[in-house]
This record gives C-alpha cells, structure tokens and sequence, in this order.
C-alpha cells in the first residue's frame, strides 16, 4: 500500500521536456546538458521529461538516446524522478529494442509514443491493440507513460486506450496534449483512483486543468520560465487572484512556442549562458538571432520576471 501511496505522489508537479544542447558539429553537448539539468532543478521542478520531441528525438540514435538519457540520471542523482521515451521506430521489433534500452538507463519511467502505435488513419483499435503488445514485452520494473506527441503526427488516445492504461496500473503519466478541458475532464474521470496521472501540455488550459483534478504540467515553456510554473501549481489554491493573473500572463507567452522552437529556447538558454550553442538537428538555426524573434522572447521574459516578482513575494 505504501509503495502505492508512493507512486501516487511521483507523478505531478512541473515536468520540463527537456532540451538537447549540441556543439558547432551538432553533437550533444555534455556541459551544457549538466548546467540545464541544474538550472530546471534550481527552479524547483518536480521532474524530468528526457528523451522527448523538444530532445529532437526523431534525430538522435538509439546509441546516443541511450548515453544522453544515462547521462541526465547520474547528474539528477535522485533529485527529482526522471521519465524518457526515445520511442521513435515503426517496426514493432525495433521499437521494443529502443523502449528495453531506454529502460536500463536507470529511468523512473519510459514514455511511449501514441503514434507509434499505428499508422495514421489506422483505427484506435488497432492502436490499442499495439500498445497492449508493446506492453506486455517491457519491464514490469520500470512505469510506463504515454506521449501524445505531435511529429510526425498527432494521435490522440481514446477512451478505451485510457481507460485501459489506468486499469492495467502500470501507466502512471500521460502527456497530455488535446488542448481540450472537456476531454481532460473526462481522461481524469477514467482515470480516477487508479496510478494514472495527466500532465497536461498545454499553458492556455492548465489552471483551469488544476482546477479539475489535474496534477501535473509537462510542456515547452518551462524551458523558458518554469519557476513560474512551479509557483503556480504549487500556489493556485491558496492564492487564486495572484493565480490567475499569472495563468493569464502563461497562456499568452506560451504562444512564443511558435517563434520557431526548439531554437528559439535554446537561444534563450545560450543567453542565459547554460548552452554554448543554439544548434538544433530538427532545422537550420544558424539564421535564428538575424530575426525579431529573440526580441520578442526578452520581451516576454522581461514581463514574465516582473509579474513573477508581483505575483509571488510574500
């Protein structure tokens, strides 16, 4: 019952998707990799999301997964738990290989990918069906979570597929990426008593999604700003006016999620100095500071920081 207990309390809070810094010859950057680890867990982060499409997955083999998941587990050292996917194959074989690999890096959790599970336009059915197989060859002592991720396309799970995770009790974390309160409401009532948490994505529905039962955000912008997430959730309840005034403030920042990311956060996080680069593998950079875009972010931040000092003193 105590592990149970345990278990219950793993999964919420803020859970960045964690960057992959790289070098000028696009190879992962160790360095910079350990000051980003410890910039997230000084903001008060409650866990680690590895290996995930903000990580360029899709991009990196399953060798270099393998060592850059291990990497952030040793340099974590237990602070917060940590969860990975890495799952990017199509054939059934190879995605069982990457997933028992992922595994043994000493993960707290392996993330699936939704749509992995079945072509797009394949049935939720047959989608199902994949992840029940898939399941049944991974390690019983590791959790298991799912990503709705949106490369190469978005799959949405179904009613059935949630239920069955909560059910199953060895899915503890969905990433949730509908973007819909209607549907998150309904993926917590399925979900209800069960191991099964949501971590809801999306800044534009996330207090609302609190409000509701939800207990966990997992999503881009806390790789700009996550101590502002982290006072959030941490505070909605108790301080609610100051609660929402921020809500506000995250939901319209968020929108800097389209001033071309990944680059745009690793060129926020060179200026911070964590990253020596803002190389991505997913597309070209190297024309990103010659935009308005870096402009835009300041100001977002610069808003950001002082609402945060409003909001948050004591």
């Amino acid at each position: 019952m105590a592990q149970k207990q345990d278990a219950q309390q793993k999964y919420v809070g803020i859970w960045p998707v964690m960057l992959t810094p790289f070098d000028e010859k696009r190879e992962i950057d160790y360095d910079s990799l350990a000051r980003l680890i410890e910039w997230y867990l000084a903001a008060g982060v409650h866990g680690l999301f590895a290996a995930c499409q903000s990580s360029e997955m899709f991009f990196l083999s399953d060798r270099e997964t393998q060592q850059l998941v291990r990497f952030i587990v040793q340099q974590v050292d237990g602070r917060v738990p940590v969860v990975a996917s890495g799952h990017t194959a199509n054939s059934v074989a190879q995605q069982v290989d990457q997933l028992n690999g992922v595994a043994q890096s000493g993960v707290d959790g392996l993330i699936l990918i939704s749509n992995r599970l079945a072509l797009q336009g394949e049935s939720d059915e047959q989608a199902l069906q994949a992840l029940q197989t898939l399941t049944a060859q991974l390690p019983t002592s590791v959790d298991l979570g799912i990503y709705e991720c949106p490369y190469p396309y978005k799959r949405l799970l179904s009613d059935e597929t949630v239920a069955w995770c909560a059910q199953s009790q060895r899915y503890t974390f969905i990433k949730d990426t509908c973007c819909d309160l209607p549907t998150i409401r309904r993926r917590l009532a399925l979900s209800q008593g069960s191991r099964l948490h949501l971590a809801n994505a999306n800044s534009q529905t996330l207090l609302a999604s609190f409000q509701a039962g939800c207990q966990a955000y997992s999503g881009v912008m806390a790789n700009f700003h996550p101590q502002l997430y982290v006072w959030l959730y941490e505070n909605w309840r108790t301080h609610p006016e100051q609660a929402q005034a921020l809500a506000d403030y995250l939901a319209t920042a968020a929108l800097a999620e389209h001033l071309d990311y990944p680059a745009c956060a690793k060129y926020f996080q060179q200026q911070v100095g964590n990253f020596a680069t803002h190389a991505c593998r997913v597309r070209n950079s190297a024309g990103y500071a010659s935009t308005f875009f870096p402009a835009a972010i300041d100001s977002m931040m610069r808003l950001g920081e002082a609402l945060g000092q409003r909001v948050t003193k004591p």
